[in-house]
């Protein structure tokens, strides 16, 4: 397993020896009685294994491949539906942020708030995020060698906020391909940071459809197994009931009646890395 300290997550444990937590939800937010129906379906997928699990949607994708595709619902009625969706099934919820400004209104809403790879370098919004207090998860930018997020880790912990999660989601490898190393896992951990691994994401071919980026989820589950086996801290998993129509990264997303089983699949990974 990777040593790394131990952070609290609206009372999950995340890191050390703990079981991994799950970070899992559609790439974008459609509507609250779409977020309703996927946690509901999401809770119970992870209840027989008792994963534990943090549902994650974004209120707008600042980063698409072309203007003529779907950024979101807004940052308004988005953090309505997340703060919803808390409330409602107890879990911790999770969004992006581009702009240093929504920081502090995002975390009003949400538990954890997240740090886009293309954007992991920005200090003024590293710093905002750190500031409100809330858990970060931080993405690797797919430029960056695992051994450079320590100086983006301490842009947010000079704010005081020691709630860090390092996100790998990838390497750039030339056009339009990503590859994972994961020597870059353990790299990472060094920092005492837990560790989180972006299954989805990291099997997209980035701007592979032209206009929009294409993916190979097939791969995902492999992937996933192989991050657990090295021992992370926590699993990013995107999921959707119809990931071929879905409004954003739909050839990354599993489909969400797969995930029970693979949930399960990885917990049992999880145990025999961890020592259960």
């Amino acid at each position: 397993m990777i040593p790394t300290n131990v952070i609290d997550i609206a009372g999950i444990r995340v890191g050390g020896d703990e079981p991994f937590m799950l970070i899992t939800g559609p790439c974008q937010l459609e509507s609250l009685d779409h977020a309703r129906m996927m946690a509901e379906r999401i809770a119970a997928a992870c209840a027989p294994s008792g994963t534990r699990f943090v549902f994650k949607a974004s209120y707008d994708k600042a980063n698409r491949s072309s203007i003529g595709t779907a950024r979101g619902i807004g940052i308004e009625k988005g953090l309505t539906i997340l703060a919803k969706i808390r409330e409602e099934f107890g879990c911790p919820v999770l969004t992006d942020v581009h702009e240093a400004a929504q920081c502090a209104q995002a975390a009003e809403a949400v538990d954890i708030l997240q740090i886009p790879a293309f954007l992991c370098r920005q200090t003024d919004l590293l710093l905002a995020a750190g500031e409100t207090g809330a858990a970060i998860n931080v993405k690797k930018g797919q430029f960056l060698a695992p051994w450079d997020m320590s100086n983006v880790a301490e842009k947010i912990a000079s704010t005081g906020n020691s709630r860090i999660m390092l996100c790998d989601r990838g390497t750039s490898f030339g056009y339009n391909t990503l590859v994972s190393d994961f020597r870059g896992l353990p790299v990472m951990a060094a920092t005492g940071y837990p560790v989180v691994f972006d299954a989805t994401h990291s099997i997209q071919q980035p701007g592979g459809r032209g206009t929009t980026s294409g993916g190979q989820r097939e791969f995902a589950p492999v992937l996933a197994r192989a991050a657990v086996a090295v021992g992370v801290s926590a699993l990013f998993i995107e999921t959707h009931q119809d990931p071929d129509n879905a409004p954003s990264d739909g050839p990354n997303m599993i489909p969400v009646g797969e995930m029970e089983a693979l949930i399960t699949t990885l917990r049992r990974y999880d145990d025999l890395t961890k020592g259960r």
